[in-house]
Order: C-alpha cells, then sequence, then structure tokens
C-alpha cells in the first residue's frame, strides 16, 4: 500500500490568557470519557425541555443479518425553535441583536431577540394557514436572508421539516428535492443578487415546481423587485401572507426524536441522498459543540460565511448560534463585490469576535492579496478564528493565523460532515495544541480512531481509515422516509477522500 504523509513539526500552544477564561478545561475529556451517557445528558440538559426524557440512552446491539440502531432522550420533547428564540426572550434578552444582515446591495437590516421571535411566529403561523403542519416538508430556495432564517425557524416551531436549496442550483437540483421529499410548500423569491446584477429566480422555481402532485403552494419573497410570471391559486406572496399574520403563536412541545430538517449529500455515486436529522440529539450536540469549540462569550458577534443551505450553516450559522443566544454577522452576496475586502470591512463594521470560513476562501485571500491583508482595516476584534470544509493546507492555516489572527489566536479546523450534523474532531481553543493542517482531536464524548484495513489500529503517523466507534447525541441522520436510525460505523477513507461510508438500518 503506497501512502503520502505530510511531516508538519510546528505547534501551538493555547494562549495563557485564553486558556485563563476558556468555556472547557481538560477535565472535560476525562468526565466525557468516564461517562458518555451522562455527559450527553448534561449537555442536553443545556436546553429547555418541556418534558424530560426517561431513557438518556437505548441501545440495539447488531444481529446477524441487521446492524444495530439507538435512540437518545427517548420520552423527551423540545421546541428547536422556542430554544433557538423565545427562551432568550424570556430571560430578559429580547433587545440583544440576533443578526446583523448585510444584503450585497449594501442594504443592512439589525433583528434583535424580541423582532425575531415576532417575525418567527408570523412566519409560524402562515405555514399553518398555508396547510403546513407537523411533519410535511418544506423546501426553502431562497439565498442567505434573514427570511431564509425566519422561515426556517418557522418550519422547526411547527414540526414541519425544512430542506434548504442552494440558491444557485439549477432548476432539475430543486426538483430533484422537491419530488423526493414529497414537499408539500416550497419557498422561493422573485430573484437574488449575486455578483452585482439582479437575477430572476421565479422562473427557475416554476420549472422545479411543474406538475408536483405533492406541491400545493410556492411562497415568494420579494427580493430584487422583478416582474415574475405567476400561478393564481399556487403562487403566494410573502408580504401577502407572512407580513399580515399574527404575531402570536405558542410553541409546541415535539419528540426528541420528530425529524428536523433533511439535508442532501452526493455521496460517492453523484445521485443526492437525503439524510434527516432529528430534533433532540442534534440540537444537543450541535448546541454543546458551538459553546465548546467556539469558546462561546455573551458579547460574541459571530460569523460563519457559509450559505445557509449547506449543513456548515444549519449548524453554526442557525441552530448553533441562536441555541447559545448570540449575536451573528449573515452576508447575503460574493466576498469580491464590490471588491476584493467587502470580508475585511464586515469585520471591522460590526466587530466580528469569531469568524469561521472556509480553506478554499482562505487561499483565495491568498492570490488576491498576496503576503499581507491590505492596511486600513481594524480587524482588532477577532479573537478566534475558524475553518471548515476541505483539510487546510498547512501554508494557508499559517497565513490565516498570521492575517487575521495577528499569529496569536487560535484556529478551530473542525472536521465533520452532513451526515454528522456538528463537529466530530476539533480542537478546544482552551485546551488543545494545535497544529497547521491538523484538525487534532476528536471532541469529548466522541469515540474515533483510525484503522488498517483489518480494522486493526495503526501507529501514531500512518495513515488508514477513520472510524468512530461509539454512538452520537444526535443521533437521528437516516436515509429519507425511514424513520430514526443510527450508523454503527461512520468511514472515511483518509488516503482518498474525506468522504463517509455509512451503515444504516432501514425500518
Amino acid at each position: 500500500m503506497t501512502e503520502a504523509r505530510l511531516l508538519e513539526t510546528r505547534e501551538y500552544a493555547p494562549p495563557a490568557g485564553f486558556t485563563a477564561q476558556a468555556n472547557v478545561t481538560a477535565d472535560v475529556y476525562v468526565e466525557a470519557d468516564a461517562d458518555p451517557i451522562a455527559f450527553w445528558e448534561r449537555a442536553a440538559q443545556r436546553l429547555d425541555w418541556f418534558e424530560p426524557w426517561h431513557t438518556a440512552h437505548e441501545w440495539e446491539p447488531p444481529t446477524e443479518g441487521a446492524i444495530p440502531a439507538a435512540r437518545w432522550f427517548v420520552g423527551g420533547k423540545l421546541n428547536v425553535a422556542y430554544n433557538c428564540v423565545d427562551r432568550h426572550v424570556v430571560a430578559g434578552r429580547g433587545d440583544k441583536v440576533a443578526l446583523h444582515f448585510e444584503g450585497e446591495p449594501g442594504d443592512r437590516t439589525t433583528v434583535t431577540y424580541a423582532d425575531l421571535q415576532r417575525r418567527v411566529a408570523q412566519a409560524a403561523n402562515a405555514l399553518l394557514s398555508l396547510g403546513v403542519g407537523p411533519g410535511d416538508r418544506v423546501v426553502i430556495y431562497l439565498p442567505v436572508l434573514v427570511e431564509t432564517i425566519v422561515i426556517t425557524l418557522a418550519c422547526a416551531r411547527i414540526g414541519a421539516v425544512h430542506s434548504l436549496v442552494f440558491g444557485g442550483f439549477s432548476a432539475e437540483a430543486v426538483r430533484f428535492r422537491l419530488a423526493d421529499t414529497g414537499a408539500k410548500l416550497l419557498v422561493t423569491s422573485d430573484g437574488q443578487y449575486r455578483r452585482g446584477a439582479a437575477t430572476e429566480v421565479k422562473s427557475t422555481a416554476d420549472i422545479a415546481a411543474a406538475d408536483l402532485p405533492d406541491l400545493e403552494h410556492v411562497l415568494v419573497l420579494r427580493r430584487t423587485g422583478q416582474e415574475v410570471p405567476w400561478i393564481e391559486g399556487r403562487d403566494v406572496w410573502w408580504h401577502d401572507v407572512v407580513d399580515t399574520a399574527s404575531d402570536a403563536h405558542d410553541a409546541q412541545p415535539f419528540d426528541a426524536e420528530h425529524p428536523l430538517f433533511i439535508i442532501y449529500t452526493s455521496g460517492t455515486t453523484g445521485k443526492p441522498k437525503g439524510l434527516v436529522h432529528t430534533s433532540g440529539g442534534y440540537l444537543t450536540h450541535t448546541s454543546w459543540a458551538h459553546w465548546a469549540h467556539f469558546d462561546v462569550k455573551p458579547d460574541d458577534v459571530h460569523w460563519c460565511t457559509a450559505d445557509l443551505a449547506w449543513v456548515t450553516a444549519h449548524t453554526y450559522e442557525i441552530y448553533g448560534p441562536l441555541s447559545n443566544g448570540l449575536t451573528q454577522v449573515i452576508y447575503e452576496g460574493t466576498p469580491d463585490t464590490p471588491n476584493k475586502e467587502r470580508h475585511l470591512e464586515i469585520i471591522e463594521r460590526y466587530g466580528v469576535t469569531v469568524y469561521y470560513t472556509a480553506p478554499t476562501l482562505i487561499r483565495t485571500f491568498m492570490t488576491w492579496f498576496g503576503a499581507h491583508l491590505p492596511a486600513g482595516h481594524d480587524l482588532s476584534s477577532l479573537r478566534l478564528l475558524g475553518t471548515v470544509g476541505e483539510a487546510i493546507n498547512p501554508e494557508a492555516w499559517i497565513w490565516f493565523r498570521r492575517n487575521h489572527g495577528r499569529d496569536e489566536l487560535p484556529i478551530v479546523d473542525t472536521w465533520w460532515q452532513s451526515e454528522t450534523g456538528a463537529a466530530m474532531i476539533a480542537p478546544l481553543p482552551g485546551v488543545t495544541t494545535l497544529k497547521p493542517g491538523s484538525a487534532t482531536v476528536p471532541l469529548p464524548g466522541i469515540d474515533a480512531t483510525v484503522v488498517d484495513e483489518n480494522g486493526d489500529e495503526v501507529a501514531p503517523g500512518r495513515s488508514g481509515t477513520l472510524v468512530v466507534r461509539r454512538t452520537l447525541a444526535r443521533h437521528g441522520a437516516h436515509r429519507l422516509g425511514r424513520s430514526a436510525a443510527l450508523p454503527r460505523l461512520l468511514l472515511v477513507d483518509l488516503r482518498r477522500s474525506r468522504r463517509i461510508r455509512w451503515i444504516l438500518r432501514r425500518r
């Protein structure tokens, strides 16, 4: 077997000042290893539950011809949207900014938690008026807008299952998701801004939605003001249905196993595969991981630069930051519109403290700017950096630390997948010694190792297959159209790609 290994010897210990104020210490690894189930129970207790679970974890071991299955927080009931919005208002933090929105043309909106609660309640009532209820699927085909987050949370609030689609996808890609989910509602816009131009979108949505038997309505947000085709009786304007709805709505409890969203991954075949994440386990993992590995502080201004359709944004731009009551930035456009310094301007304008982006963009910055960022931008508000997506090469890691991190800020390099829901391998910034290009070690509560082709652990420094050996708190990922299932082993071949092969039980 041929293997290629990168030798990297540079290491960066956590700054003493950062360690002194960090949310978690090295003891958390010991606690999680001693009793993983109790560890995830404590993580779940950070959330508000309408009814407590009676059994934290159920495990069906493998039998001949069948793979194992697991359930977490059995009997527990919660509402995901309530945990992300209402409980902060109830706690007296309604005036805190939840979202700073910046549109590509330069329009800006600030939304407090009280504002967000009102908007989500209106959208929830609008969904109900359109006949959408618990378990119904809603496909959301929108760019990064406040309304995208509002309708996503409204689905969670009423127990509808959302599936977000990247605004740049083709009609065929949207149609596949509409048909595959059996969606009752499509949410889209008249158009969107991209690279300085207003592009009409509704026609694409119409092609995707044509003659689908389950689809009843298309809800259209006016974003660009363009004239668009219209189908009477099917199409409805957001401003007619959502903005006029009552802002009084009581969030109802749903079972911990209730499906929250469907996200599609191409896997190794190129054909999209729907994965379902359920409510209690997903939010537990997401909220705790975000709080721990981003060392969340009440005054943080968090910016995850991902499009809202990607799982990165589901977890670290919607459910993670909002469940932890943070202020965050969302930006509609591309990083080079109207100039290549747009991200630097946004960091400075809003005082971003945590900047979470992709290695691809970091390497693009290196190409644009060379060895140093352009002068004239104050990035001193930054206190923590993060990377997500493909592996980051050490050269880009060092450049990011030097230019955005003043050669001192921790970089939280997160390894995970759409299927896992939240980070699996990532440093704790007040604990972990960092190495450029390495995601370091599994998070507490995650049991991962590297094995050879025979399933035996390999020595440090050897390549192999990454194996997650213990069930995950965000247990709800399973193939679309089936009830909750759980992987026995989560595998990724580090020699070839960062993809995952799942072993799933269909019931």
